[in-house]
């Protein structure tokens, strides 16, 4: 028999769910197929990002008021799950954050992929998004070991030697990887001159992006353009990190921005049953799934 048709994606801070993929499982939840989000951190070490929220009140307590708002966010894109792996904040090499034992990056590599395989193990998804092999565009100690503990939590969830006290095993399908092509960033610039706006992705994007372009990897876009609106929703929600003037996320009109690049696109990273690439859905050869998303 079939299994219900269920995604997990694995993030490293409150707002990495809306700026990578929301569109995605908004999609999914609004035909029926829901998702958990893992989210690894806290997101304690980040910076206040919006100056209307930078006050005593909301630094006293950073923590809280972040899991508020990915609350607020995760309602908004429609995820089903919500599960918080309780680590703090790595922050980035050299700084004080990054050198508590008790943050994402220092934590024992078997402890923190067996809190992932108990997740994957009870709720089963079928399909895995998580963060790539190639991060030199933002290399975050936090979402470099995002992707150290997915790809053998994939593998593990279905050894019955791992773990065999954190339920019953579970094989995966499908795991991706999150991308942000340099198609999209181009796409972007483009239509921010052409409508005579200064674009927040001017030389020193175009050339991290050019140094760092993986457009020749992606093999799936799932069409978004309709649930493009979620993602700035779900962004606004983290008021503490996302400026609500910031030309980087809203200097577009919605009605433009849904057209530039109407996808989000992944790197299909391991797969388990056949599928032709390149694909317009994660669940394509999935069993239970049938057809392809219109765009």
């Amino acid at each position: 028999m079939n299994e219900p048709l269920r995604m997990l994606t694995v993030h490293a801070h409150p707002d990495d769910e809306s700026s990578k993929g929301a569109s995605t499982v908004a999609r999914y939840a609004q035909e029926g197929i829901p998702a958990t989000l893992v989210c690894c951190t806290g997101g304690e070490a980040g910076s206040v990002l919006n100056p209307a929220m930078d006050t005593p009140e909301v630094n006293a307590d950073l923590a809280a008021v972040r899991r508020e708002e990915l609350a607020a966010a995760t309602r908004i894109i429609g995820y089903d799950r919500v599960e918080l792996l309780g680590y703090h904040d790595s922050g980035m090499p050299d700084s004080e954050d990054n050198a508590r034992p008790d943050n994402f990056w220092n934590a024992d590599m078997d402890e923190a992929i067996g809190k992932l395989v108990a997740v994957i193990r009870r709720d089963r998804p079928q399909v895995i998004v998580t963060y790539g092999d190639d991060q030199r565009h933002y290399a975050h100690p936090d979402h470099l070991r995002v992707h150290d503990i997915t790809l053998p939590a994939f593998e593990r969830a279905a050894d019955p030697e791992w773990y065999p006290d954190l339920g019953d095993v579970w094989q995966p399908l499908k795991l991706y990887y999150t991308v942000w092509s340099r198609r999209r960033m181009v796409a972007l610039h483009e239509t921010f001159l052409r409508m005579g706006l200064e674009s927040p992705f001017g030389e020193d994007w175009q050339k991290r992006f050019s140094e760092t372009d993986q457009d020749d990897r992606i093999t799936t876009q799932v069409p978004i353009r309709d649930h493009y609106e979620v993602r700035e929703k779900a962004l606004r929600a983290h008021a503490t990190q996302v400026d609500p003037t910031s030309p980087f996320w809203f200097g577009l009109p919605t009605e433009v921005a849904r057209d530039v690049h109407p996808w989000d696109d992944y790197i299909l990273a391991r797969s388990l049953v056949e599928t032709d690439l390149p694909e317009d859905d994660l669940f394509a050869g999935v069993p239970g799934r049938s057809g392809s998303l219109s765009p």
